[in-house]
Formats: structure tokens, C-alpha cells, sequence
């Protein structure tokens, strides 16, 4: 570093226009969570009650893992729409007044089933819409003289986050118990207008990249050529790969009877999409000359991050149920009158807003000084690792709680904090990482694929809910000795347990990019 650059970045201030974006993640967190984090239990205890009471747990895990697919699918069009057409401002901003909408319709339309869910199918539009646009939006505010800054911000986006989720634990519980579902799914639609207004507010002062339009040689069309492109004496090992993909994609659409239409569909998406991956993989080099190096390159850059996101899917398929699968298992565990079971996602965010200072004063400057380079990577294995302890515990609990014990609630604060440790090692990095990682014409959409892990890691889901409902599985579970809930919380942890090792192993030969604009 020459001393220009150091006292550039000694200089280098903060965008005046960041309290705004982080004002408004927090008061749309807010209105997320604290509608999100409500839901199984609204489900269960009222607009389910149609249902046996023995099916309601299941049907509602269901529900909810559908929604935050959905939610977490939803980004690609937002990424297209920013990347495409209209930028991220007006997208995030067109966007969020329909969130508002599903959030009217949640607190409307509490007894009307096909109301309701027409509110959340409007949130995981609106929400996961505006995801990837919102965590891009605020790489563009900066450059190379106060990128230093970047990561501080995107820790502190991350830290809003947080704060409206432990507000929104702590508070709607309390208001669904006390007020009804009304009063508890309006409140967070309140908020989100709020959010929408601040947002607003500081339009003056964004740095508004356009969007790229049509590109011939964008993601897309670079794809395309690789997987038509003819080399003389070989075949195209990669288009027969794309179309045995397609192929197994249709067949799971047969599927639709046992997964549900949602499930299926996220099936076939995921292996067409893997499909394409690994076969453009395989002839992209075919592409040079009809394209230019650098967008040949961007396509090869966003494959290998694409691997990257791939490993990640599992973690989101252990965090996600903390709001379904752990929720249901505090209501079989004693506890005070005063606390409501969803209350304790509380402890999540709460822990959150500890860790994520921790790390950063105490533990990663610890670990430098022992030689230890903390890198994203390094980091995102790590938490990988520590989601899969989390559901060792957790199994745990479960084993004594079916063997009749009176455990208490207070149990659960374990495996919190090894599944908080893990959230902030793979969410908070994946942020910043995804977006270092994205060429210029390709952050929103490639910010949207890091959301669409979650969506993936809720399809996991999905899949073992459906695989424990088939027969002969509960009776190859029978077999072991150990319920059919405690057989799932240990499946999960070991199938955690190798994507860390299949993490790390892939994170060793990963070269990281670097592509923040130029100041």
C-alpha cells in the first residue's frame, strides 16, 4: 500500500446516505420477523384448527417452509428486474408498497384461508423481491477510497437486522397471545410502511447506478453460446448433461402428489439450474471469441461462486427451523406462564448483536495474532460446523423429552448459541462475500442466488417432512429405537456435519475476487 492509499483510507467517510438504507433494513426486519416469527403458531392454534390436531404440527411446518421458499426464490426476479430494467431503487421501492399490501391482508384476513395466504404469498414477493437489491444497493454507496468502510456497514446492516428481529421475538408473541392475530400481524405492516417512507426519504442522496439493460454478452447469452457452441472432433458433453438435468427436472414435476406443488416445482428449478451450471461448466471456453475474455470470465467467477452457495444450503435448511421444528419442541418443554414458546427465537438476535462485536475485537484479532487469517471462507466453514453441533443438542433434548422427562425451556439457550455462532460466521460474511464476489453487471443477480440457498436449504426441508410421512421410512426409523422427530434433528446435524468438510475442502482452492467499483 503507498502512502496515497493509506491516508485515503484514513480520510475515507462514512456515505451520508447509509442511515437511511439501514434505517430502513431495521424497520423491515422488523415487520418480517415479527410476522414470521408468529406464524407457526397462528397456524397451528387457529387458521390450521380445521385439520386434525395430530396433522396441524406438520401442515404448518409446511406452510411456513413454503413461505420462506418462496421469500427466498422471489430475489432472481428482483435481481433481474434492478439488473435489467428499472435499478434498485425503484425496484425496492415499487416492490415494498406490495409488501405493505400482504401485510394488510395477514392482519384483514386472519380467519380466511385462501386471504391469508394471498398476504404471505404478497410478502415473499415483496420481501424476498427486494432482498438481494437491498444488500447490493448498499455496496453501490461505496468505492475503492472508502471500501475499507464497507464491511463495518455491512456488519452494522447485519447488527439492524437483528435489532428489529429481537424486538419483533420479544414483542408480537406477546401481542398474538394478549391481542389476537389482528393487532399482532398489523403492527409489522405498520412498520414496513415505515420502512417504505424512510427508504423514500433519502432518495436525494443514493448513488444510483442504472441498470444494465439488455447486454449481448451478459450471464445469459454467454451461457447459451457455451452450451450450443460446436468444437471440431468433439461432442458437447455439456448440452447432454443440460438436457439429462431438464429430463430428471420434468420427472420430478410427477412428484406434485407427495411434495406439493411448491416443493416440486423448487425440485425441478434446482436440478435444471444445476443442469445449466454443470454443463456451461464444462464447455464455457467454447464461448471465447464469440464473446469478449472479460464477460467469459464474469461467467466463469459467478460458477464458481455458485458451487460456493450450493455448500451453504444445508446450514439454511438446520436455521430456518429454529422458527418451526424448535418452536414446536418448546411446546413440549416446561417454562414460565409469562413466556409464549416462539419467544424464545428472541435469543437469536439477542445473541447476534453480542457475537458480532465478539468477533470482531476480540476473537479475529485473536486468531491473527496466532497466525490464523480469518477469511470468509474460513469463516462460513466454521459456521457450517457449529449449525451442526446446535442439532447434535438439540437431538439431545428431544431423545429426553420423548422419554418423558420435564426438561426445561431454559435447554434450548445451548443450542441457540452454537446456531447464532454459526449464523453470524456464514450469513453476515455471505453478505459481504457475495457481493466482492459479483462483476459489476451481475450483483443483483447474482446477490439473488446467495438468497436462493435458503431457498434450497428450506426444500431440504420440505423433502425430510415428506420422507417421514412415507411408511416404510417411519419404519426404518422405528428400527433405530428413537422418534421419528429426535432420527430427523440428527439427520440434519450430520448432513451439516459433511457440507463443512465438503466446504472447507472446496474453500482451499477458491480465489477470491475483487470487484468494488473504481472510485
Amino acid at each position: 500500500m503507498t502512502a496515497l492509499d493509506v491516508d485515503t483510507a484514513r480520510n475515507a467517510r462514512l456515505p451520508r446516505q447509509i442511515p437511511y438504507i439501514v434505517g430502513n433494513e431495521g424497520c423491515e426486519r422488523f415487520s418480517f420477523y415479527g410476522m414470521r416469527n408468529i406464524l407457526t403458531p397462528f397456524l397451528v392454534t387457529s387458521l390450521l384448527m380445521y385439520l386434525p390436531e395430530a396433522e396441524r404440527p406438520g401442515a404448518a411446518k409446511d406452510v411456513f417452509h413454503t413461505f420462506v421458499i418462496g421469500v427466498y426464490f422471489f430475489p432472481l426476479l428482483g435481481g433481474w428486474l434492478a439488473d435489467r430494467w428499472f435499478g434498485k431503487y425503484r425496484t425496492v421501492l415499487w416492490l415494498s408498497l406490495l409488501y405493505c399490501v400482504g401485510h394488510l391482508c395477514l392482519a384483514l384476513f386472519e380467519h380466511s384461508v385462501p386471504g391469508f395466504y394471498t398476504g404471505l404469498a404478497l410478502i415473499a414477493l415483496g420481501a424476498g423481491g427486494i432482498k438481494p437489491c437491498v444488500a447490493a444497493f448498499v455496496g453501490d454507496q461505496f468505492d475503492e477510497s472508502n471500501r475499507r468502510l464497507a464491511k463495518v456497514v455491512f456488519d452494522a446492516f447485519y447488527w439492524m437486522i437483528n435489532v428489529g428481529s429481537f424486538l419483533a421475538s420479544l414483542t408480537m408473541p406477546y401481542f398474538l397471545r394478549h391481542y389476537g392475530a389482528a393487532v399482532a400481524f398489523g403492527i409489522p405492516g405498520a412498520l414496513m410502511f415505515i420502512a417504505t417512507v424512510v427508504f423514500w426519504s433519502g432518495r436525494k442522496h443514493y448513488v444510483m447506478l442504472p441498470p444494465t439493460g439488455s447486454d449481448p454478452h451478459g450471464f445469459a447469452r454467454v451461457v447459451r453460446t457455451a452450451l450450443l457452441a460446436h468444437a471440431p472432433g468433439e461432442g458437447r458433453p455439456g448440452l447432454v448433461v443440460t438436457v439429462a438435468a431438464f429430463a430428471m427436472a420434468a420427472g420430478s414435476l410427477a412428484l406434485m402428489p407427495v411434495l406439493g406443488i411448491v416443493a416440486a416445482l423448487c425440485l425441478a428449478f434446482v436440478l435444471a439450474l444445476g443442469g445449466i451450471g454443470l454443463g456451461t461448466r464444462l464447455q464455457l471456453e467454447r464461448a471465447r471469441g464469440k464473446h469478449p475474455d472479460e464477460a467469459v470470465d464474469a461467467v466463469a467467477a459467478v460458477l464458481r461462486v455458485l458451487l460456493v452457495f450450493a455448500l451453504v444450503t444445508p446450514f439454511w435448511s438446520l436455521f430456518d427451523q429454529k422458527a418451526s421444528t424448535w418452536v414446536l419442541q418448546a411446546n413440549a418443554m416446561s417454562m414460565p406462564d409469562w413466556l409464549h414458546p416462539a419467544q424464545m427465537q428472541a435469543v437469536n438476535p439477542a445473541l447476534v448483536l453480542l457475537l458480532i462485536p465478539f468477533n470482531n475485537l476480540v476473537l479475529f484479532p485473536f486468531l491473527r495474532r496466532l497466525g490464523i487469517e480469518p477469511t470468509a471462507l474460513r469463516r462460513m466453514t466454521a459456521g457450517i460446523a457449529f449449525s451442526a453441533v446446535a442439532w447434535v443438542i438439540v437431538g439431545f433434548i428431544q431423545l429426553a423429552i420423548d422419554g418423558g422427562d420435564a426438561v426445561s425451556i431454559a435447554w434450548q439457550l445451548l443450542p441457540y448459541m452454537f446456531l447464532t455462532m454459526g449464523e453470524v460466521l456464514v450469513s453476515a460474511t455471505g453478505l459481504e462475500f457475495a457481493y466482492s464476489q459479483a462483476p459489476p453487471s451481475m450483483k443483483g443477480t447474482l446477490m439473488s442466488f446467495w438468497t436462493l440457498s435458503v431457498t434450497v436449504g428450506n426444500l431440504w426441508v420440505l423433502l425430510a417432512n415428506a420422507g417421514v410421512r412415507n411408511d416404510a421410512v417411519l419404519a426404518g426409523i422405528a428400527g433405530t429405537g428413537i422418534g421419528a422427530t429426535a432420527f430427523q434433528m440428527f439427520f440434519f446435524a450430520a448432513f451439516a456435519a459433511v457440507a463443512a468438510l465438503a466446504f472447507g475442502l472446496y474453500a482451499r482452492r477458491y480465489r477470491e475476487m475483487d470487484y468494488y467499483r473504481h472510485a
